[in-house]
């Protein structure tokens, strides 16, 4: 069985609704950000030392956390208060924050253009609030905001053709946003309802998309093609590929497990118990390593991929 239960940190309690949300690890720190929605607030984990740092607080209804190393800089998508956040790992590092859309969700960086993707949920008692906002990260300036067909969930960006894909829930498709050209370039449908959860493979060319529909599918990233579909345990959130054991994570809040997936021979590898509502996780790589982040409990169940 590849995943094993390594240790159990522990994690500030919530002070309100919304639990855990979207996590990042910086590899060359060692560091782990993670969106404590209910906290208003990213905790920061030493992974080295299985230790829970310390808080980024202010950051109202933050949805989601993205690392990029080559800039050294963490990103936030702050629902409460329709910025983004963009901060150095260092402890004082200064927090900076810029306008987006309604509702900022998923987040992707081109690192070769410093450009920012955040993916807006909108409001549905406002017409065409469902967008993308692109971002300067070197001026902190908008540079377009995008609408889009619907309900946005998480994005990735693929350096080879220079794009962002975007999961739309309703209809199902995922989104190609051109950097440059700031606009949307392609719709790529998605053969199950509510697309979610969002990676991409790069040296396989696939994009793997986890649906609310208890599907996973496997796309061509150049072409779109389908190239596989698979049954989830259940409704899925947040989805991480290690790339170096081609295994898939898929988080399942209910009943609370890890779907494990073989990429490479497109097979359900093993389904590992977590906890109820853990609809969240993080995969650091380097070590081969999964977080799973425990609602209910306020802790970070620390998984190896032991194969």
């Amino acid at each position: 069985m590849p995943l094993v239960r390594a240790g159990i940190i522990d994690l500030p309690s919530h002070r309100g609704p919304g639990g855990f949300d979207h996590a990042a690890i910086h590899r060359g720190r060692s560091l782990l950000y993670l969106a404590h929605t209910a906290n208003d607030a990213v905790d920061v984990i030493d992974m080295a030392a299985a230790r829970y740092l310390r808080s980024v607080i202010g950051l109202k209804g933050v949805a989601g956390a993205l690392v990029d190393e080559d800039h050294d800089l963490v990103f936030t998508s702050n629902r409460g208060e329709n910025t983004v956040g963009l901060f150095a790992p260092d402890a004082d590092g200064e927090l900076a924050r810029v306008d987006v859309g309604i509702g900022p969700n998923g987040l992707a960086f081109a690192s070769d253009s410093g450009t920012l993707l955040c993916a807006n949920v909108g409001d549905p008692h406002v017409p065409g609030s469902t967008t993308v906002t692109l971002v300067d990260v070197r001026k902190r300036v908008i540079l377009a905001s995008v609408p889009v067909p619907g309900r946005t969930r998480w994005a990735v960006y693929d350096p080879a053709q220079s794009l962002f894909f975007v999961n739309i829930a309703d209809p199902p498709e995922i989104v190609a946003i051109d950097p440059r050209a700031t606009a949307a370039v392609r719709h790529i449908p998605v053969p199950a309802r509510g697309p979610h959860g969002l990676d991409i493979d790069l040296s396989r060319r696939r994009l793997y998309c986890a649906c609310d529909d208890g599907q996973l599918v496997c796309l061509d990233s150049d072409s779109g093609a389908v190239r596989g579909v698979l049954e989830l345990s259940g409704a899925p959130d947040v989805v991480f590929l290690d790339r170096i054991r081609a295994h898939l994570h898929v988080a399942v809040g209910d009943p609370g497990v890890i779907d494990v997936f073989d990429t490479a021979e497109w097979r359900k590898v093993e389904t590992v118990s977590t906890e109820r509502g853990a609809h969240t996780l993080a995969l650091d790589e380097s070590r081969h390593r999964v977080y799973a982040f425990l609602p209910a409990s306020h802790r970070a169940a620390v998984f190896e991929d032991q194969r």
